[in-house]
């Protein structure tokens, strides 16, 4: 049996937090790495004595988990987002495990969107590390769509899910777009191209993609809101970034 820390970033994140948290009272190392929160985030934190509370400015993703890694009491890290409930099956296959220092262990999201589990859109099975050991790898320092570093390491899957309830409307996938995509911006401009045909083409690709390839036509009406915002967040990072290499050239 192994020890593990659990890390989560939090940023406004009030909604879902209570039964996130109420989830992993079984851990006894909780680090909760806030990046501002104006919401009651922070009070709904206090509430668990396994959960130790840090505060820093947002510094991009990757940069964000390794930090909160590095404040852990545990090597296992085991990272959970502010909007994933830990299922009870899962929370107890870690901490039965005898892990393996060279291995790192991924998990399926069950990623819900208005209350209903969507099974298309490429949205399961979702599989991502999660577990690692902290002497062993670490994040990526991307700021966005960062990844634990898997490179010589054997992945292993466990069995009990995550359930994810990232979207509960429209109105959310606005959100992740607008803060994606700035990211998205500030660590491509001046590295990557772009052009508008570029966005529409690729906004193109990603629609088709997640709505016919990864059968999002089969989730009704939730997959084809799914696959436009798709499509939409890749539309608008290219156009951004198209735009901030205009503006480094002048």
């Amino acid at each position: 049996m192994i020890r593990v820390s659990i890390t989560i970033l939090t940023f406004n994140s009030a909604r879902h937090l209570e039964k996130v948290l109420t989830a992993l009272r079984c851990f006894d190392d909780v680090v909760v790495l806030d990046s501002g929160s104006r919401d009651e985030t922070l009070n709904i934190a206090r509430k668990f004595t396994n959960v130790r509370i840090f505060e820093t400015a947002f510094m991009g993703f990757g940069p964000m988990h390794n930090k909160a890694s590095a404040l852990a009491l545990h090597d296992w890290i085991f990272s959970v987002d502010s909007d994933e409930v830990v299922s009870p099956e899962l929370a107890a296959e870690i901490q039965s495990l005898a892990a393996d220092d060279g291995a790192v262990y991924s998990v399926s999201l069950k990623n819900y969107f208005n209350g209903k589990w969507i099974r298309h859109c490429g949205w399961y099975p979702d599989r991502h590390v999660r577990l690692f050991n902290r002497k062993r790898t670490t994040f990526s320092n991307a700021r966005v769509h960062e990844k634990i570093v898997t490179e010589g390491m054997r992945e292993i899957p466990l069995q009990g899910p995550i359930l994810h309830y990232s979207f509960s409307g429209s109105g959310d996938f606005l959100i992740k777009i607008q803060r994606y995509s700035d990211l998205f911006v500030e660590e491509n401009r001046g590295v990557k191209t772009s052009s508008l045909t570029k966005a529409i083409s690729r906004s193109v690709w990603s629609f088709f993609k997640h709505y016919f390839f990864q059968l999002g036509f089969l989730s009704g009406r939730e997959g084809f809101i799914i696959s436009a915002a798709n499509s939409q967040g890749v539309y608008y990072k290219y156009v951004k970034l198209m735009e901030a290499n205009q503006h480094l050239r002048k």
